[in-house]
């Protein structure tokens, strides 16, 4: 007899996790309404929270403003010893996750999830996909959540991938050794989207990549520093002035470090 695969956990105080058992209401806290959701499958569950579980992303978590359900892929692996992998069809070095364990994973993952994928992104972690950018965190914000495959070894058989419809991104033009981090950095540039989480909303929009832009420089005390002192316009008080000289001084740095984005504007 198989062994029942195990509960995904959830971190926050809403302990909460992907289930198609009813749950009873005294079991665990109910989730603030439209708290965000964030679904990881993968092979190493304990590396979450991770990061996320600091400073403000761990400080929405644990009041509840977003919630991060790991699910173990290795819970859903065939036979004794669990195997969730083999070797690729053709030939060739390493090993691919393989289907019927990734699906067998997504099911549960995919519990009580909108199937309109504008409202539930769900997202296999590539390096072949389409580059992650402020965009899409804004996108995933603005669904209900979000469930995240990492990948290992090779990859994943394509035809899960095929089944479930699933967007491939990735984080950058290089290779990570499986998709947790890339995971980690990916929900880190969402949830700080989220309402509340950040609590001055006018800084998303100030910072890089809000406006197709590179962020302007930053100064603060001391007014001297190593024979470096602050631009007088911004001790000015003049707030208009100030204003245009940060936009000058993003475009200028866009122009030079990030060619690609201003040929974009």
């Amino acid at each position: 007899m198989s062994e029942t695969p195990e509960k995904p956990k959830s971190h926050g105080r809403l302990q909460i996790s992907a289930s198609i058992k009813p749950r009873v209401l005294m079991e665990e806290p109910m989730l603030l309404k439209g708290a965000w959701v964030a679904r990881v499958v993968t092979l190493f569950p304990d590396a979450f929270p991770g990061t996320l579980g600091l400073s403000l992303t761990g400080k929405a978590l644990d009041m509840g403003r977003w919630r991060l359900e790991p699910i173990d892929l290795r819970s859903f692996g065939i036979g004794k010893h669990r195997t969730v992998d083999d070797t690729p069809a053709g030939g060739g070095a390493g090993m691919v996750l393989r289907a019927d364990v990734v699906d067998a994973a997504l099911r549960v993952a995919s519990d009580g999830t909108p199937r309109d994928r504008a409202r539930w992104p769900v997202v296999y972690l590539s390096p072949r996909g389409r580059r992650f950018d402020q965009a899409m965190a804004r996108d995933w914000a603005a669904a209900d959540g979000v469930t995240l495959l990492c990948g290992r070894f090779e990859g994943v058989d394509q035809r899960v991938l095929d089944h479930w419809d699933i967007q491939e991104v990735s984080l950058g033009d290089f290779v990570l050794t499986g998709g947790e981090l890339a995971a980690q950095a990916m929900l880190d540039a969402t949830v700080r989207l989220l309402p509340g989480v950040l609590g001055n909303a006018e800084s998303t929009e100030e910072e890089s990549h809000s406006h197709g832009l590179l962020e302007h420089p930053q100064y603060t005390r001391p007014q001297e520093w190593e024979g470096r002192e602050i631009p007088p316009v911004l001790t000015s008080g003049d707030h208009g002035k100030i204003a245009k000289w940060r936009r000058a001084e993003a475009e200028k740095l866009t122009q030079e470090r990030r060619p690609d984005l201003w040929a974009k504007r």
